[in-house]
């Protein structure tokens, strides 16, 4: 625990250094190469049937996830400093804050820069996007990858070391790369999307719950937080997704979710604290200050866990 303690406090502090990954591929970068492969290996149309295209990808999810796990079972035998490393590189929330804040300041300037900012953390059409649109769509984008960028990867190492934070990596990549339903990857995507759902469960609310304790000083309160949560995780498409972004919703007492346009479609879905204010430049840093406060908690709580249960942890 102190590992991960230490490790969220130096991703914040030093976040993702560009020079350094302009000089070596990150490491999820390596894990998208490989899932790349597969897809071009496994995913052929001629002659053959949405079935075999499924099982197929299921094979290949199968392979990435040992890969995943032997590497990470490599790694550990480096140790504390080794585990410390790996945690720094793959933990993301100082990368998350950076793309909020990033959207926020964009508002501040123009709409063209907003929707720039906001296109490098979504993958909807942002083109016709008004302030309104962005900021909903940075506020969902901030609360769901807290838990897929912070709170996942650490639940897994705790609970599975270096071996689960990789196959969590490997599974969530694979998900944003080929979990999509489209004619594409519906098939072949199915293991990696289903695989992600099941990993992502209990962190996401996890997530969810740290969203309404940091709330607690926000527009809506932890009140209307757990109430959001409660009533509308449910409406969303993803089992998980809905959990962190409700509870943020009514965190800070903005409606979110409703249509948004993907790749010249629109998709419809249900809104999020339906009764909420509509969002603007000044909710997206409502937003952050709770991710922030959100991610200072878990680190705190970390500490305090690892201190209760010395001195076999702090040996």
């Amino acid at each position: 625990m102190i590992i991960l303690a230490a490790a969220l406090m130096l991703d914040w502090l030093f976040g993702e250094p560009d020079m350094l990954w302009r000089r070596i591929p990150h490491p999820v970068v390596l894990f998208g190469r490989a899932i790349s492969l597969g897809e071009r290996l496994g995913n052929r149309k001629k002659g053959r049937t949405g079935l075999t295209r499924r099982r197929t990808g299921v094979c290949a999810m199968l392979v990435l996830v040992l890969i995943a796990g032997l590497f990470g079972i490599g790694l550990s035998l480096g140790g504390g400093l080794a585990e410390l490393v790996v945690l720094t590189v793959l933990l993301a929330g100082r990368s998350l804050d950076d793309h909020i804040r990033a959207v926020f300041l964009a508002l501040g300037e123009n709409i063209q820069a907003a929707q720039g900012a906001v296109a490098m953390i979504v993958g909807r059409d942002t083109s016709q996007m008004d302030e309104a649109d962005i900021a909903r769509a940075a506020i969902e984008t901030g609360a769901e990858n807290l838990s897929d960028g912070v709170i996942a990867p650490a639940f897994w190492f705790l609970l599975l070391g270096v071996p689960g934070l990789l196959i969590y990596k490997m599974t969530n990549t694979a998900d944003s790369m080929i979990g999509y339903r489209n004619a594409r990857y519906l098939a072949f995507g199915w293991a990696a999307a289903r695989f992600d759902d099941v990993l992502n469960y209990v962190p996401a609310r996890l997530t969810a719950l740290l969203i309404c304790v940091a709330a607690t000083t926000a527009q809506g309160g932890i009140s209307r937080a757990f109430a959001s949560m409660l009533q509308d995780a449910g409406k969303h498409q993803s089992p998980n997704a809905g959990w962190p972004e409700a509870a943020m919703a009514g965190g800070i007492d903005v409606w979110l979710a409703g249509p948004r346009r993907y790749h010249n479609r629109v998709r419809h879905a249900a809104q999020l604290h339906a009764r909420g204010r509509t969002a603007d430049r000044t909710t997206v840093l409502e937003a952050l200050r709770v991710l922030i406060i959100a991610q200072i908690l878990f680190g705190l709580a970390l500490v305090l866990c690892a201190i209760s249960l010395a001195p076999d942890v702090l040996i």
